[in-house]
């Protein structure tokens, strides 16, 4: 017997006075010890599928079918046999840790809470456990971590917490939705080698939701491939790779970012450039909040950019990239010479900085957590007109609509709000946001890591656009090469707060110099190949 057997899965939502399908007759089984793998571009099913065999759809959702597990139906269960099973029988790592967690509530805390509900854990019981938990998922120096708030961690760190909390009770079934997005590929290669291991020793099923193809290939044994709410294709992973029978599929297998970047004119002036840079936060203790210490983020950082280069910059969560970009803007304090088209922005006073700040651009990671749920798609990319006091004359509208047609939206949906849009459209909006403004430095700081393959190529695809029409200098942050190299002139790879190496991103690329760049190339460059890093 199956350990979860979903049949004829349905689901819908009451919108508007309209039923809107989202789950067509899905069926698929997953088996103890066994990886069952659902991919699929956004909207396609995935998520709602997985959230609806424990109940956790909200109330305009209408679910029928059969979802079993260990032979208990789920579909219709009473509320006390649900709350029993989520959490403890069948668990769930989510992709977004930040929403997922308690912003108000300490580390050790949140994973103490599951431990007490579910085991009866306490005190120094549940701390030796909560610290075991930790270790396993790679958080390092994780006592000084129990006190630490969400917000107080890398975007990594969040998700490896959320794994900690999701193994914390020894589940039969892990259902992972898009786990590793957040992480850098060695710590990504280290949890896949953590979740497989969990999975042969515990005898524990896995269903993994993901848009990372090369993932699928490494960790799973089957694969689901949805589209629009209904499996067009399962089997061995073997099989359906190697001989897809589905048009989607096949299109599916043969969407990643490739080419290169325009070169850069010979005479293209320089951008940005940094000298001996530093960026070390102070560990304040005790009443009077004396400095005991420094947390260093980024060491000595000298970088240059040029108009129309991309500088690439890789690294493991918490190694300084994100960082050493805000440093570069004047959005965290700083140390060391910054110059921006030739100007000193360490001189500056906050006047005359902000009005350079119109030409320095940033799009984040997450595009759903960068753009207000209140405001409307126009209201979003036409508040730094406002903002600037750009081109008072001309007309708002019309220079929206132009913009989205650049970044390949349409116009007409310029009065939606950001909910109304998918992950890539939401992208979208946040570069139009940017490039409104016509600047000379764009900071891309994971602007693919969420979206779907095919989505990636589409935004890489823009971004090498938009540079070769506007002469744009890009510092793109980024966990995963192969974007990196699609994007990138130059790279410079940290750790620890530290440029280990810089240089021409084929150069990098094709001889690494040090064993961190090597090892940080082999995991990504090579899924089906993990060489362990000690970190």
């Amino acid at each position: 017997m199956s350990l979860l057997d979903i049949r004829d899965l349905r689901v819908s939502f009451r919108q508007d006075g309209r039923d809107i399908a989202a789950v067509k007759g899905v069926s698929f089984t997953l088996n103890r010890g066994e990886t069952v793998a659902l991919v699929g571009e956004s909207g396609s099913g995935k998520s709602v599928s997985a959230l609806a065999t424990v109940g956790l759809l909200g109330a305009n959702a209408q679910v029928t079918g059969s979802v079993t597990y260990d032979g208990q139906q789920m579909v219709g269960a009473p509320e006390p046999l649900l709350r029993r099973v989520r959490g403890n029988d069948i668990s769930f790592i989510f992709q977004e840790p930040m929403t997922s967690l308690n912003p108000l509530h300490t580390i050790e805390r949140q994973l103490g809470e599951s431990l007490a509900l579910h085991q009866a854990l306490t005190g120094d019981a549940a701390r030796a456990r909560i610290l075991d938990l930790l270790h396993k998922v790679g958080i390092r120096d994780a006592e000084s971590r129990l006190s630490a708030y969400p917000h107080q961690l890398s975007g990594g760190q969040r998700q490896r917490v959320m794994i900690a909390m999701a193994l914390a009770n020894k589940p039969d079934v892990l259902i992972a939705d898009e786990p590793t997005t957040a992480l850098d590929v060695t710590i990504q290669a280290q949890i896949l080698d953590l979740l497989a291991d969990l999975k042969r020793t515990e005898n524990m099923g896995l269903l993994f939701i993901t848009h990372d193809l090369g993932i699928v290939r490494r960790i799973a044994d089957r694969v689901c491939v949805m589209r629009q709410g209904e499996i067009v294709e399962q089997g061995p992973v073997a099989d359906v790779f190697g001989n897809p029978q589905h048009a989607y599929t096949r299109m599916l297998l043969a969407a990643r970012s490739v080419g290169q970047p325009d070169p850069v004119a010979d005479d293209a002036p320089e951008m940005v450039r940094t000298d001996h840079l530093r960026v070390w936060f102070p560990i304040q203790k005790g009443l009077l909040k004396r400095t005991v210490g420094h947390v260093q983020a980024v060491n000595d950082a000298s970088i240059s950019v040029r108009a129309g280069e991309t500088l690439g910059i890789v690294g493991e969560s918490g190694s300084g990239k994100t960082t050493l970009a805000l440093a570069i803007m004047r959005l965290i304090a700083s140390e060391g010479g910054i110059t921006f088209q030739g100007r000193d922005l360490r001189a500056l006073a906050t006047r005359d900085l902000r009005a350079l700040r119109r030409d320095m651009q940033i799009v984040f990671q997450d595009p759903f957590g960068s753009l207000s749920p209140r405001m409307t798609c126009q209201q979003i990319i036409a508040e730094g007109l406002g903002v600037h006091g750009v081109d008072p004359g001309r007309d708002r509208q019309g220079m929206v609509a132009e913009v989205m047609t650049e970044v390949g939206l349409d116009p007409a949906a310029m009065h939606r709000y950001p909910h109304e849009f998918s992950g890539g459209q939401r992208q979208r909006i946040a570069i139009a946001r940017a490039m409104i403004l016509r600047p000379s430095l764009v900071v891309l700081d994971e602007p693919t890591s969420a979206l779907d393959m095919t989505v990636q190529v589409q935004i890489v695809d823009l971004l090498r656009g938009l540079q070769r029409k506007y002469g744009l200098a890009y510092l793109f942050i980024s966990h995963d090469l192969t974007v990196v190299r699609a994007m990138s002139h130059k790279i410079a790879v940290m750790q620890a707060g530290d440029i280990v190496e810089a240089g021409p991103a084929d150069q990098l690329f094709r001889a690494p110099r040090t064993e961190y760049a090597k090892t940080l190339l082999a995991a990504a460059l090579e899924p089906g190949v993990h060489r362990p890093l000690t970190i």
